[in-house]
């Protein structure tokens, strides 16, 4: 009985070829989307769920509240809270973990020549990280590999990078930041993709004795706090501790507290950053599952409207059928064997085509998507379920229309399009409900495109045009070299300013602390960002002067700038705060203040201003920006300035990054999802006007007479093609406006997310209603024209 079925079946599909063609179309495209989708969810949560203690797992986050009331969350914590923790909570284990970038790592010979220059990235950590964290060790023990603060543990890929075997590396000695001799001591396998922890090499907190650090204010944004929590322990209990553990060590002024975050939550909670700067928060993680379901459904709908439209086709058939003995069920039976075979089919293809598209996308999204990620159980049961789900949400309504067909009118082809086959309301509805999904894709993502473009286009208080920021040497050594560096910059044609300084205005990773203003006895309530930058960085970056004047030439004098961030939040106006000093960790830095500057964007535009305050402090400048001329010839400055640092730091890898697309990277997640859902929405545009495609062909065929009737009595092509046409563009009108405060509302609250964002405007609606209505036009038309232009005799002639 079965065979027979799916024979029938397939001989049915064979006779309607354009009808499978269009069902399977739409369907695998469907399908695709789901499995793309699905693999991106899974890896995107998927993140540290490999450490076997994963439930038990927390980072520390330190609770910032403002007077306004907002609470701000960081994961950055004070220096001194890893070693407090341990002390205070014996049963935790801690480890702090510092961030610092990529550092120079040289292999010398045994005269001290430098052989080979890297620059891996480095984690420096306590030893229990590897009692919470799992990693695989290839080599060393992990009990003791990190005890000497003169160690160092690598990933594998580093260790082979460096001596061409990971075996021959134990025991090797290697130079980190021309400072320290460290020896190899462990090996582990490279971390996977899905972790936070993306370290090249790991070193001990020891070494750069962090443990000595007694200052609970200031905060390093890579600085972070882990602990693992014993079995049985209440995370509510700790986080009522932590209250308690921040009012011992703090100063009574200081309202920042410490909570637990999961860690689950590190790569979903928006609200907190992480060490590779992207969270999969639950709000996308749902979008996606909604815009995974909505174009299945498309699919779906497209199915039953050209189903119900194409069984007016299939009425002798039935009939037929009927008068030989077929009952309802045995009629349903038959038309889900259909249904079952051309989803099958479009399963197999979505395969197929997810394989291809995979590395398309892993390249749009920058993840590591690859055809073994669809090889799995999880992706076998979504496969299954979905083709259970189709075949039931496709199939089964058209089954119950075909198989009431009255056997004498279906034999007399009595059956009309808009009666028993679902009626016209119904394909009405659902070619509405088609476009308010196609139409709420595309205006979400016009306005995804106008916010990224407001991003690059918005001032953030500085030039970041023609920018070059270049590291050198950090110690006595490199700073020694500031005053010839800068002559011979001077020189180099195309170079119109240059400043030396920590960072430049915008920096993705900054240092906050705390200051005494005014000789008060306490510190500020509020943490600002710090800025070490000499005379000529306001003139490089062209930062506004707004009160008092810039810092002097020289270094040996101690003055500061502050923001007018920085002077409101003291409540005070910008005269008020000339000459008035501040006094940083205790007197170490200490002067007036002698300039307040116009507000810049010291992270990003996504993020209120900050409070900032810069000063004059030689040793910590670690970078020069070199702002090049209009016209410059790039390249040759480029040649010249690295010619200039390889003479003055041989033992230096030169490396420099233009300020534009270091802050286009700040955005670089909301320009991948604006990517991805431009491909959504053409693929969902594409599936509604695929549908509507059918439906004008079969409305061409079902008013073949009327349209010749008409031309006899003199209707002009355009007038037929009105006719077609006016149905369609009445629901597409309901569709958007339906579809508009419902976009209007989500993309509300998406742009919510950021503090600087555009306002939504109709434009953005029209120009998305419109595109929409256009192609959708375009599609009926093709049909229309092409019955207004066919001989009005044969029209009347046809059966």
């Amino acid at each position: 009985m079965l065979k027979n079925y799916l024979k029938t079946a397939f001989r049915s599909l064979w006779r309607n070829k354009r009808y499978a063609f269009l069902n399977i179309t739409g369907l695998t495209l469907g399908i695709t989307v789901c499995l793309v989708i699905y693999v991106i969810i899974q890896y995107e949560q998927s993140f540290d769920m490999f450490h076997t203690k994963k439930d038990r797992i927390y980072r520390v986050l330190t609770v910032m509240p403002e007077e306004s009331g907002k609470i701000n969350y960081t994961p950055a914590v004070p220096f001194p809270v890893p070693t407090a923790l341990q002390n205070d909570f014996p049963g935790l284990k801690v480890t702090g973990i510092l961030q610092m970038g990529k550092r120079l790592v040289t292999l010398e010979d045994v005269h001290g020549n430098i052989q080979k220059k890297f620059k891996p990235l480095v984690y420096y950590l306590q030893p229990s990280f590897f009692d919470i964290f799992d990693y695989k060790w290839l080599a060393g023990n992990k009990a003791t590999a990190l005890n000497d603060p003169n160690s160092t543990v690598l990933a594998r890929s580093t260790a082979e990078k460096y001596f061409g075997d990971w075996h021959k590396a134990m025991g090797q000695v290697i130079k980190l930041d021309q400072q320290f001799n460290l020896t190899i001591t462990g090996i582990l396998d490279d971390p996977p993709k899905n972790t936070e922890f993306q370290f090249d090499m790991v070193a001990t907190y020891a070494m750069l004795k962090i443990n000595e650090i007694k200052d609970w204010v200031t905060i390093d944004d890579v600085h972070n706090c882990y602990v693992l929590l014993p079995p049985g322990q209440d995370e509510a209990k700790i986080n009522q501790q932590l209250i308690a553990f921040s009012k011992k060590y703090k100063d009574p002024k200081n309202k920042n507290t410490h909570m637990l975050q999961s860690l689950a939550g590190v790569h979903s909670d928006n609200r907190t950053s992480n060490f590779i700067g992207r969270v999969a928060s639950p709000e996308r993680i749902r979008m996606l599952w909604m815009i995974a379901a909505f174009i299945l459904l498309i699919a779906c709908v497209n199915f039953v409207n050209l189903a119900t439209a194409q069984a007016v086709n299939r009425t002798r058939e039935i009939g037929v059928r009927k008068v030989l003995g077929s009952n309802r069920w045995q009629l349903k039976i038959q038309f889900l064997s259909e249904t079952a075979m051309l989803v099958l089919t479009s399963l197999l293809l979505a395969v197929v085509l997810a394989l291809c598209v995979l590395p398309f996308i892993s390249r749009i999204m920058d993840l590591p998507l690859g055809p073994g990620m669809l090889v799995a159980y999880n992706v076998y049961a979504l496969l299954f379920a979905i083709f259970l789900a189709v075949t039931f949400l496709a199939g089964f309504y058209p089954s119950i229309v075909v198989s009431a067909f009255n056997p004498i009118n279906a034999l007399k082809s009595k059956i009309a399009a808009s009666k028993k086959t679902g009626g016209v309301s119904l394909r009405r509805s659902l070619v509405v409900f088609q476009f308010i999904i196609a139409q709420a894709l595309i205006i979400g993502t016009l306005i995804i495109l106008q916010q990224m473009n407001y991003f690059n286009k918005q001032s953030m208080g500085f030039t970041r045009d023609a920018i070059v920021n270049v590291p050198f040497r950090n110690d006595s050594a490199g700073n020694a070299k500031i005053a010839y560096l800068r002559d011979q910059l001077q020189q180099i044609k195309g170079i119109q300013e240059l400043s030396f300084s920590n960072a430049a205005p915008s920096n993705d990773g900054n240092w906050w602390t705390g200051f005494k203003f005014d000789h008060q006895a306490e510190e500020t309530k509020f943490p600002s960002i710090t800025r070490w930058v000499d005379y000529n960085y306001l003139n490089t970056y062209d930062i506004k002067l707004v009160a008092g004047r810039n810092l002097t030439r020289t270094d040996s004098v101690r003055e500061f700038l502050v923001n007018e961030t920085l002077v409101k939040k003291l409540g005070l106006k910008p005269a008020d705060v000339l000459n008035k000093d501040i006094d940083v960790w205790n007197g170490q830095i200490k002067g007036p203040i002698v300039g307040v500057v116009r507000d810049f964007a010291a992270g990003t535009l996504k993020e209120a201003v900050a409070p900032v305050f810069m000063s004059n402090i030689k040793r910590r400048f670690n970078s020069v920006g070199v702002r090049l001329a209009a016209g410059a010839d790039v390249q040759a400055s480029l040649k010249a300035i690295e010619k200039l640092w390889n003479e003055n730091f041989p033992e230096q890898i030169f490396e420099y990054q233009f300020l534009d697309q270091r802050i286009a990277e700040y955005y670089k997640e909301e320009r991948q999802l604006a990517h991805l859902y431009e491909i959504f929405a053409g693929i969902a545009i594409f599936l509604s006007c695929l549908g509507l495609y059918g439906l004008a062909s079969f409305m061409a065929v079902q008013r073949i007479k009327e349209v010749g009737v008409r031309k006899v009595l003199g209707a002009t092509p355009a007038h037929i093609v009105y006719l077609f046409s006016k149905e369609f563009i009445l629901l597409i009108g309901i569709a958007f406006v339906i579809a508009a405060p419902l976009v209007w509302y989500f993309m509300h609250n998406w742009l919510n997310n950021f503090v600087n964002r555009i306002d939504i405007n109709w434009g953005v609606f029209a120009a998305g209603g419109m595109a929409a209505l256009v192609i959708a036009l375009i599609t009926v038309s093709s049909q229309a024209i092409r019955a207004a232009m066919m001989n009005p005799v044969n029209s009347l002639k046809a059966d």
